[in-house]
């Protein structure tokens, strides 16, 4: 009986609106390529409120992007590393 009761409490609604790290990971590259739903984004803000692991790699992609971009690709001078 009390496990019938849970399932009552836990709306499958709110289940299907959390996400978990690996679909946060997700969702973290493709926006970096593409624009996000707005239901996309508030999951995700949601999820980097509570989940500091995810934050985290939010800003080691943020930080890696800046760089890519402030450094341009530097090809070798001819004869060099050969």
């Amino acid at each position: 009986m009390e496990q019938d009761n849970d399932k009552m409490r836990r709306s499958p609604r709110s289940e299907e609106v959390k996400l978990n790290c690996k679909q946060v990971s997700v969702l973290l590259s493709q926006a970096q390529d593409q624009p996000l739903s707005a239901l996309e984004r508030l999951r995700l803000e949601a999820h980097l409120k509570l989940c500091a692991g995810c934050e985290n790699f939010m800003k080691q992609l943020e930080f890696l992007r800046a760089a890519i971009r402030r450094h341009p690709l530097v090809r070798p001078r001819d004869g060099d590393g050969e």
